[in-house]
């Protein structure tokens, strides 16, 4: 599926099919490039309010070797 080229410049069947809508998305793909990776710089613990954390979860996740222990 990475036929990218485009032989007409608009679909001959108003209705389309599968040939015209991946003419269409050839033809977008540079528009629906992703941005640039955002890096947001880390959150300070004390800025984090209103967060809770059920009991039976942080158990669940202090059992675990990889977060808790």
């Amino acid at each position: 599926m990475t036929n990218l080229k485009v032989h007409s410049a608009a679909p001959a069947d108003p209705e389309g099919d599968l040939a015209s809508l991946r003419g269409d998305c050839a033809r977008m793909a540079p528009h629906w490039a992703p941005p640039e990776k955002i890096v947001s710089p880390p959150v300070s613990p004390s800025r984090i309010h209103g967060v809770t954390v059920p009991a039976r979860s942080a158990r669940l996740l202090e059992d675990m070797p990889d977060y808790g222990n």
